[in-house]
C-alpha cells in the first residue's frame, strides 16, 4: 500500500500514537558534520506522542513531564515566529513545504523516559516524532518512508536553525536498530541489525552543552581540513589514512592539529568497527576496545569528555566492562559500556558508586513507529 494513504483517502485519524527511541552513538562522534560516517543505534528509551482530535482550530501540546502546555493555532503560517530552536514550529514550517497542511486541531500529549540533555538525543526524538505525527496525520506530496521522516527532521532541527549538528540523530531514530550512516552530500545508510548485546548506559547528571561544543569542535576541525586542502589540493578527508597525518602535521598550527588527527583516527576506528559488524559473529570484546579507543581520542584530542564521565568509565572497566565511551557531543551527558550479562549488575553498581545519577542495561530498538487507535 502507498504510504501516502492519509492524503489519498483524505481521512484524518481520530487518534494516533507515535513512539520514537533514544539513540547512542557507538562510533563517529563529531564526524557527521564533517561528512564522515558514523555507527549508531536506537535504544529502548522512548518519547511517546498520544494525539487525539480536539475539534478545535489549534494544536494543544501537553508536556506533563515538564508541566507545560502549549497552543499553536492552525491558521498561523509558522514563518517568522518562534524563538531559537523552537522545534515544533520548525517542524510545521518544514512539512508545509512538502504539502503537509494541518487542517484539524489535535491535543497531543508528549511523555518520555529519555534523559534530557544527556547525549542520547531527546531533542531529535522530539523532532522525529513530531514530523512523523504530522506526516501520518495530514499526509504530504511525497512517499512517507523512515528516510523521508529523518530528512525532514534534520531540516527542522539543523537546517532551520543553522545549527552545527549532523544527520546521525534523526536518521538513527527514524530508521532504528544499528546503522552505518554515510553523512556526505548523498546520505546513504547500511542496516547493521540488532544483534549487539550487553549495553549499559549511565547518566552522569551533568548537562551537556551541545551547541557550543559542536560549534567549537566543528569550526576547528574544518579550519584544519581547509588548511591541509590549501596545501594539498588533492587531499580529501573521506579517504585520508592515519599514515597520512605525518605528511600534514607541520602544516597545521598547534591549536588545530588535534582536531585534524582526531577526524582521521576516528574515521579509521569507525571503518574497523564496520568491518567487525559485518561479520556473521562479530566480536563484542573487540568492538568494546574500539569504543574505548574512540573515547580516548574524544577525551585527549577533542577534549569533550568530563572528569566525572572518565571516573565512571574507569569504575565500570574495573568491574568487568569490555570497554566504553562518552555518549553525545560531550561536556557531560552519559557513558555507555559493553559487557557480559554476568557482569551487568556489578557494572551497574560500579557506575552508581562512581557518582552516576542512574545506570541501567539498554537494548537495541526499532525506529520511530506509529499506531492508529480506535
Amino acid at each position: 500500500m502507498d504510504e501516502r494513504c492519509v492524503l489519498i483517502l483524505h481521512k484524518i485519524p481520530n487518534h494516533i500514537k507515535v513512539k520514537t527511541p533514544a539513540r547512542i552513538c557507538l562510533f563517529g562522534d563529531h564526524q557527521d558534520y564533517l561528512g564522515l560516517p558514523i555507527i549508531a543505534c536506537a535504544i529502548n528509551r522512548f518519547m511517546t506522542f498520544d494525539a487525539k482530535k480536539n475539534g478545535k482550530t489549534f494544536f494543544e501540546i501537553a508536556m506533563p513531564d515538564i508541566q507545560e502546555v502549549r497552543v499553536i493555532q492552525l491558521n498561523d503560517d509558522f514563518e517568522g515566529i518562534g524563538g531559537t530552536h523552537d522545534f515544533l514550529l520548525a517542524g510545521l514550517r518544514v512539512v508545509k513545504r512538502y504539502g503537509c497542511i494541518p487542517s484539524e486541531g489535535f491535543t497531543v500529549t508528549i511523555t518520555s523516559d529519555i534523559p534530557i540533555n544527556a547525549g542520547v538525543s531527546s531533542s531529535s526524538a522530539l523532532n522525529v516524532g513530531w514530523i512523523h505525527f504530522l506526516l501520518k496525520t495530514f499526509g504530504c506530496n511525497k512517499k512517507i518512508t523512515p528516510q523521508f521522516i529523518a530528512q525532514l527532521a534534520y531540516e527542522a532541527e539543523v537546517v532551520e536553525h543553522n545549527s552545527p549538528g549532523g544527520k546521525m540523530d534523526q536518521y538513527t531514530i527514524a530508521l532504528g536498530n544499528t546503522i552505518y550512516l554515510e553523512t556526505g552530500q548523498k546520505t546513504k545508510f547500511q542496516p547493521l541489525g540488532s544483534k549487539l548485546k550487553g549495553l549499559i548506559l549511565a547518566e552522569s547528571g551533568i548537562a551537556k552543552e551541545t551547541i557550543g561544543t559542536l560549534k567549537n569542535t566543528r569550526e576547528l576541525a574544518e579550519k584544519a581540513i581547509q588548511k591541509v586542502k590549501k596545501y594539498d589540493t588533492k587531499f580529501e578527508i573521506q579517504t585520508a589514512k592515519v599514515s597520512d597525518i605525518s605528511k600534514y602535521v607541520n602544516v597545521l598550527d598547534i591549536e588545530i592539529r588535534p582536531y585534524f588527527e582526531a577526524a582521521i583516527k576516528n574515521h579509521e576506528i569507525t571503518q574497523a568497527a564496520l568491518s567487525e559488524f559485518q561479520k556473521a559473529n562479530s566480536n563484542h570484546t573487540y568492538l568494546a576496545e574500539l569504543m574505548t579507543k574512540h573515547h580516548r581520542i574524544l577525551k585527549e584530542k577533542l577534549q569533550v569528555s568530563h572528569p566525572k564521565i572518565d571516573t565512571m568509565l574507569e569504575a565500570a572497566m574495573e568491574a568487568g566492562a569490555y570497554g566504553g565511551k562518552i555518549v553525545g557531543s560531550g561536556g557531560g551527558g552519559c557513558a555507555v559500556v559493553l559487557a557480559s550479562k554476568e557482569k551487568e549488575e556489578a557494572i551497574t553498581q560500579a557506575f552508581l558508586k562512581a557518582g552516576a545519577k542512574a545506570a541501567y542495561p539498554v537494548i537495541i530498538s526499532n525506529g520511530s513507529s506509529v499506531n492508529y487507535e480506535a
